[in-house]
């Protein structure tokens, strides 16, 4: 099991969110094995729980010290009273997974009244695989923990179509977000068309034939279940007229390429490119979160066309990327780069490219994009 960069420790509750497969349970299970462990995707547990949520207690030895793992939280939100109360009543500590913190706020469940503390999981990050990191393999299947792991040894064409198909469709149908699923399926395809690009909502209800406001419903589904994300324009003192649409990720880079569709006019180098971008993007989710540094993530675009990938502003200053696959850099390449800077002077420039060697060119640091995932920590 290789080791995960986190914050959490046992003197505090927590909740630990994440989309399914990103290794929650797993590393909760194999970190704390004295942990009280209550499952809620089991129907029996759930079911009995949540007809007298006092039966928790009961699971739970007197004068146990070991803290209380309840797998799911989302499933059961009426346990939140109940594990307020033994938090209070007993000093127990609870770890409480879950994949849509959305779900529980909007609910208006108890979330402990700020007792627990907050975290997330992403998939494996560069760093947490250290020299098992191999950059091409990670943009052709992503970064989920089960495809790293040797002893379960699964085909990974076969494990992320399984999750596009068994979660991403037939569960969202069957936890009642929606009741159209052939209309959601047709969703999901079309958002991957638009994986690492300006959201045209409207346009993707054009071509699933279905109203705007169900396709902005189905983006609130996947943002609900961390699976995707809006990234919205830097506009902080804005000097330039900005574009004002989001850019849209589904969270990792493996599970973009299994919900997109491929034929035989789909440029290769266009979906390696979105691939690429989007295993940046969610390193820089996971590092910024892991090491709390604070920064919020938007990108940069004019009207015009410049743009930066990803822009990093917080108390540390402001830190800009740009990702690019090929292995030479041309001067169009930093355009975007460069005119952030010079609206921004104080702000760090970074191209990551597919070449080898770092370069420098008038405020633009260039660095081999899989050296950088490594140190991205430093670079931040």
């Amino acid at each position: 099991m290789y080791s995960r960069i986190n914050r959490i420790n046992v003197n505090s509750s927590w909740f630990v969110f994440g989309p399914r497969g990103t290794g929650k349970t797993f590393w909760l299970r194999h970190t704390f094995p004295d942990a009280v462990y209550v499952d809620l995707l089991e129907a029996r547990t759930c079911t009995q729980l949540l007809a007298d949520p006092q039966r928790l207690g009961e699971r739970i030895a007197p004068g146990s010290s070991g803290p209380v793992i309840i797998d799911e939280i989302q499933r059961a939100p009426a346990l939140l009273d109940e594990v307020h109360r033994l938090s209070e009543a007993r000093g127990l500590r609870f770890l409480l997974t879950g994949s849509s913190p959305r779900k529980l706020r909007r609910a208006g469940t108890n979330l402990l009244a700020g007792r627990a503390l907050t975290h997330q999981f992403f998939p494996l990050t560069a760093a947490e695989l250290g020299e098992d990191f191999d950059l091409e393999r990670a943009v052709r299947i992503g970064m989920l923990p089960t495809l790293y792991d040797p002893e379960k040894q699964v085909d990974p064409d076969a494990y992320l179509a399984s999750y596009v198909q068994t979660y991403l469709r037939e569960e969202i149908v069957a936890e009642g977000l929606t009741r159209q699923a052939g209309a959601f399926a047709r969703f999901l395809e079309a958002a991957s068309f638009s994986q690492a690009q300006v959201l045209n909502v409207s346009e993707i209800a054009r071509e699933c034939s279905v109203h705007r406001k169900l396709v902005e419903s189905y983006f609130g589904i996947l943002e609900d279940l961390l699976i995707g994300i809006r990234l919205p324009v830097f506009e902080r003192h804005a000097k330039r007229r900005l574009t004002h649409h989001p850019k849209f990720y589904l969270f990792d880079a493996g599970v973009y390429r299994a919900a997109r569709p491929r034929g035989p006019l789909d440029a290769p180098e266009q979906i390696d490119g979105a691939a690429l971008e989007t295993l940046a993007f969610q390193e820089l989710r996971a590092v910024n979160h892991n090491l709390g540094l604070d920064y919020t993530l938007h990108y940069w675009r004019t009207p015009g066309g410049m743009e930066v990938d990803f822009v990093l502003y917080g108390p540390r200053g402001i830190v800009a990327f740009e990702v690019k696959r090929s292995r030479r850099i041309r001067g169009h390449d930093l355009r975007g780069l460069r005119a952030f800077i010079a609206d921004y002077p104080m702000a760090k420039g970074y191209i990551l490219y597919g070449g080898e060697q770092r370069r420098h060119f008038d405020g633009v640091t260039a660095i081999p994009v899989g050296d950088a995932l490594l140190s991205l920590a430093e670079l931040l």
